[in-house]
């Protein structure tokens, strides 16, 4: 059932960004680099870049990443806007749209925005397929200039919701790995064909990083 309520709405955002930071306020968290740290929560960070992890894993950045001095997309669809909201409460600026709807404007508010901002990207949501990244945000890089960093999220328990990105919600005082990949400059003068590679290669990455960050986050069996 789809909520249109404005004031439903609002109300079920501020319950679900309060149960968001009490619920992933309880995990053990550790982040681990790949190559230099790009933590953008280190004192003093330098520079903006685009941020990206897979749909399934939303709701440890949402917690863990929740600033000001981030912008991230968020789909038109029906429950875009509930989300908009609980991504308000929790610290985030938003742009809305996505390559189904709004995509244009979206990606003309996001090229804006990264003169000023960080840009965080969901390259396989709001509706998959699961862990393929769309053309969208390589060009989103190359038009920006800013370089792609992607993000792997591992739990030493988790539920798999029956989604078609089999969402993860991980247990209450579990083990919670981020591993950050490397910078990745696209070229601005990048063809559709070298546009193609890039897509590529970053969801390598980003299917790298999350097989690592899984392996971190699971305790070695004893023998």
């Amino acid at each position: 059932m789809k909520i249109r309520s404005p004031w439903l709405i609002k109300l079920i955002a501020l319950v679900g960004a309060c149960l968001v930071k009490l619920w992933m306020g309880t995990l053990r968290y550790r982040a681990r680099y790949l190559g230099a740290n790009l933590d953008p929560r280190q004192p003093g960070f330098a520079g903006r870049y685009i941020y990206a992890f897979w749909h399934e894993n939303l709701l440890m950045p949402c917690y863990e990443y929740a600033r000001r001095d981030v912008r991230v997309l968020i789909s038109q669809h029906a429950d875009g806007e509930l989300i908009a909201q609980v991504c308000h409460h929790l610290g985030f600026g938003t742009i809305r749209g996505s390559s189904t709807r709004g995509g244009f404007e979206a990606l003309r508010q996001m090229v804006r925005a990264s003169r000023r901002y960080h840009i965080s990207v969901i390259p396989d949501g709001p509706r998959g397929p699961r862990r393929q990244v769309a053309l969208g945000m390589i060009y989103l890089a190359a038009k920006t200039g800013l370089p792609i960093v992607v993000l792997g999220f591992g739990f030493s328990r988790a539920w798999r919701l029956r989604t078609w990105d089999k969402f993860v919600v991980p247990f209450p005082w579990s083990r919670a790995v981020c591993v950050f990949s490397d910078a990745l400059r696209v070229p601005a003068d990048a063809d559709r064909e070298e546009l193609e590679s890039y897509r590529t290669l970053v969801e390598q990455a980003m299917n790298h990083v999350s097989d690592l960050a899984e392996r971190a986050a699971t305790p070695k069996s004893v023998k």
